[in-house]
């Protein structure tokens, strides 16, 4: 028996192909156990503290464990068209505010310097998670404090309206990707393979996989709780990477029965190829994943296991359910087939990658051109990313610059400098109840009237039970600019340490900009350990793959570009907005703080998918006897057709989130859609191909320190198989 008999995926598959029954109903029945006693379950999401890191999550958790929730603060401005115009208006909203019974602490009207604007500060009754639920009637009161007084506009901001507005756009997004993505997959897999029954193969598998994923997230959640899109995010890469793997398999198969192989030995083959590659593929894809768990972000590692799970169930499901199905279905795979797109080949008669053998004829004659050319586009791609800015966008830049909600930041913003984003100074004392430590917080009230970096309501909360102080510090300028980080420069560093840090015993400053500042930092420290991590890993196991040192350094330093031309892209797109209003999207200045590590990671990660089954095939035509550049044509163009379809089922999933309403969606959908599109077509199919043509048999050197690695087989057990005509065979 030969090695390629004996691999795992042989294995697998002839297992599943001896017991489909048990394969298919096994699978189904995981799938919906797990998803069930997830669901019966429930998830926890992350808590403040988990979700930050530094000073600001340090304060947080002061507060989590002292029982203290900060509040769902929420703030109106009203806005008379003459000074103190606005009267009347903030005497009925004040009552009308009362009258909800969900708003408390409502503070006085605090007066602008014109005189024409006014603002009112209240919390939400009960818990801040479920504010946004109960911000309703308080909307109503806003609107119709608004319409009752003749000459005020009225603008409302605060953490209850911003999660109501936030769980609104996301529940309706969301439910419009996944309703959007599967059928979008499932018409490209229709063209791919001219039957219904063939293309809803993959996706059923696809579908299947995330739905079971969805409920071990559940479980694990309860050890690692999870970020409120890490569902989304798994959805997203297990759709792509589930149909990829499935397409890949089934392709592999459909050519060898064309090629007048029959059922059995062309499952057999499909296994020892396709899934031997399926296999390497998703088993660097969780290792790349895995990096994310050297993060010291708790966001990075939900995103970590979500990916890592959606992957092997989608893996797995390939391996093993696909094969059984396929043997189950027969030549009932051909059902439901559609004339028009109906491409089945005759038998032994390969008509696919026609339009890819005619690209080949010039870049296999001038490798050492397209090479520079193809390598000179991705860098000018790249370029945009030299100039990257990141941060923690806020709700004012996630909803875009026309959403009521935003209007009303910026309205409220350029009137009362840092009402809606305060500081926030978190204490722990035991001096909480002393005259001295009353005489510190008024001396710091001092202070900061005094440095002219603050606003002037300056709101102080003493627990004195729990020995914890809370005391919100408005920062001048709007939250995010330059002048807002000075102030709280100033504040870290100079006001708290010197004047409060006397009587606490821990002292640390929270806030929006204070968290998006944490975060950014530590992000800046995890890049760089990540990145070799994964580096790694891919190389190791493309070493491991092919015995070939030259492929796996090829091997990182394409991915690294196709990574380039997504930073590239996001930044071109969403800092400087180059052609941003063309594509219907709004630039937000900065790229939010988690994507770039995340696009990494990712991309590393399924651009893995078209390297290993390209480079297999390739591989498989040299070890048959081919020449290496006859080699290269062979496998790029066995394999056109799989990366055409599995590159534009990806690219299509990624551009539904692009087309999202939530900016970091639309960042992480137009990145991901731009590299994928780039790494299938102009890293793929040009620059791999010249750069392998001008390495020629070097292609394959192994030093002679490395020769103990094992050798593995990357075609069929050898069967007498007519060669198909090669243009230019022999050059």
């Amino acid at each position: 028996m030969s090695a390629t008999r004996k691999g795992l995926a042989v294995r697998l598959g002839g297992w599943s192909i001896r017991h489909r029954k048990t394969a298919i109903i096994g699978w189904l029945l995981f799938v919906v156990v797990v998803a069930v006693v997830g669901g019966m379950s429930g998830s926890r999401q992350m808590t403040n503290s988990e979700n930050g890191t530094g000073d600001s999550a340090r304060a947080e958790k002061i507060l989590e464990d002292a029982g203290l929730q900060t509040p769902a603060g929420e703030m109106v401005m009203l806005r008379g068209d003459r000074p103190d115009g606005w009267k009347d208006a903030a005497r009925d909203l004040t009552a009308r505010l009362e009258r909800t019974g969900e708003a408390v602490r409502i503070q006085p009207p605090v007066r602008s310097e014109s005189g024409r604007e006014a603002l009112i500060s209240f919390e939400m009754k009960g818990d801040p998670d479920t504010a946004g639920k109960r911000v309703e009637p308080v909307v109503e009161a806003v609107k119709k404090t608004e319409s009752a007084h003749r000459g005020i506009v009225v603008y409302e901001f605060g953490d209850a309206t911003a999660q109501h507005r936030l769980d609104d756009m996301l529940t309706n997004d969301f439910k419009k990707a996944e309703l959007t993505a599967v059928p979008l997959a499932l018409g490209i897999l229709l063209v791919v393979f001219g039957a219904l029954v063939a293309a809803l193969l993959p996706v059923l598998l696809a579908v299947t996989a995330c739905v079971g994923t969805f409920g071990l997230l559940a479980l694990v959640s309860h050890k690692l709780p999870m970020f409120d899109s890490t569902t989304s995010v798994m959805f997203l890469v297990g759709l792509a990477v589930g149909v990829d793997y499935s397409l890949f398999y089934l392709r592999r198969e459909r050519d060898e029965r064309a090629a007048g192989r029959d059922a059995g030995t062309a499952l057999r083959i499909a296994a020892a190829t396709s899934g031997r590659a399926v296999l390497i593929s998703g088993v660097t894809v969780m290792l790349a994943m895995s990096g994310m768990f050297l993060s010291g972000l708790l966001l990075f590692h939900g995103f970590a296991v979500a990916t890592i799970l959606v992957v092997l169930m989608a893996m797995l499901g390939s391996v093993t359910v696909l094969p059984a199905m396929l043997s189950w279905l027969g030549d009932r795979i051909d059902a439901g087939r559609v004339p028009l797109l109906n491409r089945r080949r005759k038998k032994g008669v390969h008509t696919s990658g026609g339009v890819t053998v005619r690209l080949m004829r010039p870049v296999l004659a001038k490798p050492k051109l397209f090479a520079v050319v193809s390598g000179a586009l991705l860098l000018v791609l790249s370029a945009p990313a030299l100039g990257m800015k990141t941060e923690q966008l806020g709700m004012d830049k996630q909803f875009g610059s026309d959403a009521p909600i935003t209007v009303a930041y910026r309205e409220i913003t350029s009137s009362f400098p840092g009402g809606p984003a305060p500081a926030e100074v978190v204490l722990r004392s035991d001096e909480i109840a002393s005259p001295r430590f009353e005489t510190a917080v008024a001396d710091f009230k001092k202070e900061l009237a005094a440095s002219g970096r603050f606003g002037r309501t300056v709101d102080v909360e003493a627990h004195r039970t729990q020995g914890v102080a809370r005391i919100e510090v408005p920062l001048a300028g709007n939250g995010q600019d330059a002048t807002s980080r000075r102030a709280l420069d100033t504040l870290r560093d100079e006001l708290v340490p010197k004047i409060l840090g006397p009587v606490a015993d821990q002292a640390y400053v929270t806030g929006e900009l204070a968290g998006s500042r944490d975060f950014n930092d530590q992000l800046k420290t995890d890049i760089a350990p990540v990145f070799l991590f994964i580096a790694a890993v891919t190389f190791v196991l493309m070493l491991l793959c092919f015995r070939s040192l030259p492929i796996a350094l090829v091997s990182i330093l394409l991915n690294l570009l196709s990574v380039g031309a997504a930073y590239g892209t996001m930044t071109a797109v969403f800092q400087h907005g180059w052609g941003a209003e063309l594509l219907g999207m709004e630039p937000a200045g900065a790229i939010e703080s988690w994507m770039p590590l995340f696009v990494l990671v990712i991309l590393f990660g399924l651009s893995m998918d078209y390297h290993v089954f390209v480079v297999s095939r390739i591989r498989e035509a040299h070890e048959r006897g081919f020449a290496t550049r006859d080699a290269i044509r062979e496998g790029i163009r066995t394999t056109a057709g799989s990366v055409t379809g599995a590159a534009t089922i990806m690219v299509a999933v990624f551009a539904v989130f692009a087309l999202l309403r939530m900016q970091d969606m639309q960042q992480m959908g137009v990145g991901l859609a731009v590299a994928v599109l780039v790494d299938a077509t102009l890293v793929r199919m040009v620059l791999l191909p010249s750069v392998m043509a001008l390495l020629g048999e070097r292609n394959w050197y192994l030093p002679r320190a490395l020769r103990w690695l094992p050798n593995l087989d990357h075609g069929e057990e050898p069967v007498e198989r007519p060669r198909p005509p090669l243009v230019g065979a022999g050059r």
